[in-house]
């Protein structure tokens, strides 16, 4: 478990040092600038191929599979935490 929640924080920091990246590259652009092609910075890439709609899909269902565990932890903590109260 530790090595998955490492590499996710890996990917998360990752992302977050792209995003700071061209965050700091749109704000040093003079406001007359032409517009850049890829300044919105949440637009979801669209896949280029078959190999990623398949890592896409499989991240997806990883994604479900991950929120589905964290749900059932914490109704799990939540009944031993009533237990203890009661």
């Amino acid at each position: 478990m530790a090595d998955a929640s490492t590499a996710a924080r890996d990917r998360i920091d990752r992302a977050l040092a792209l995003l700071e990246r061209k965050v700091l590259e749109l704000k040093a652009r003079p406001a007359i600038a032409p517009r850049v092609a890829d300044d919105d910075l949440f637009a979801i890439p669209s896949p280029a191929g078959p190999d990623e709609h398949r890592r896409i899909a499989e991240l997806e269902a990883a994604g479900r599979d991950a929120s589905a565990a964290l749900a059932a932890a914490a109704i799990a903590v939540r009944d031993i935490l009533a237990r203890d109260d009661a």
